[in-house]
């Protein structure tokens, strides 16, 4: 993998970000452990998810995915979608 300054940060991520926004919706939890399995085979350290993503589901899902090996990747977010109609669920 011809990995890539993310900026002037010094962090080096892979060319390709994968977006989770099928975890937990159309891809259950088999095939989303298969996706990211298929993802850092190939050499992808970097990730997007968003809490508004299958209700929460695709970060739980990504969370428990990650344990064990967090600290080999970059991992992106949204967090300004509602997730209630609270006025701190937001």
């Amino acid at each position: 993998m011809n990995y890539q300054s993310l900026g002037r940060t010094g962090v080096r991520v892979s060319p390709l970000c994968f977006g989770t926004m099928s975890f937990g919706g159309d891809a259950d939890r088999e095939a989303s452990a298969a996706m990211y399995a298929a993802c850092r085979d190939h050499g992808i350290n970097f990730f997007d998810c968003a809490n508004a993503y299958q209700k929460g589901a695709a970060e739980e899902i990504l969370g428990e995915l990650v344990a064990g090996h967090r600290d080999e990747l970059v991992i992106t977010s949204k967090f300004w979608n509602p997730m209630g109609a609270d006025v701190n669920a937001q």
